[in-house]
């Protein structure tokens, strides 16, 4: 894939040991699906959810949980979780959920003199 490819899907090449990123906005919250490398250049996954909340003083402030995944975990992490997911799906089906403006957290209109 090439990086316009990347960056039009929302995902984008880094440098350093941050080599690939793909974030997923999902209401209020965003999750980052990081991939960095080791110095001995092996790579390995991050997954990180961030929820901006305002503290008493009006400050935002971002909770973050992040999950280290190494490739040697790969495969039982997948067929875990997509097991997981389809007993889910089973159980209680999917109904899409709409998102307002407000809870998707449109950065582009922050207005930085209000804050």
């Amino acid at each position: 894939m090439y990086l316009e490819d990347l960056e039009n899907a929302g995902a984008f090449e880094r440098s350093g040991d941050d080599v690939y990123s793909k974030p997923v906005r999902a209401g209020k919250r965003t999750y980052f699906f990081d991939v960095k490398a080791t110095k001995g250049n092996d790579y390995y996954l991050t997954i990180t959810e961030s929820k901006r909340r305002v503290e008493k003083d009006g400050r935002f402030v971002y909770d973050k949980h992040k999950i280290f995944l190494y490739k040697e975990d790969f495969e039982k992490f997948t067929d875990s979780l997509s097991e997981v997911i389809e007993f889910i799906k089973s159980k209680c089906p999917v109904t899409e959920r709409v998102y307002s403006e407000s809870e998707e957290g449109n950065f582009t209109d922050v207005d930085f003199d209000k804050l």
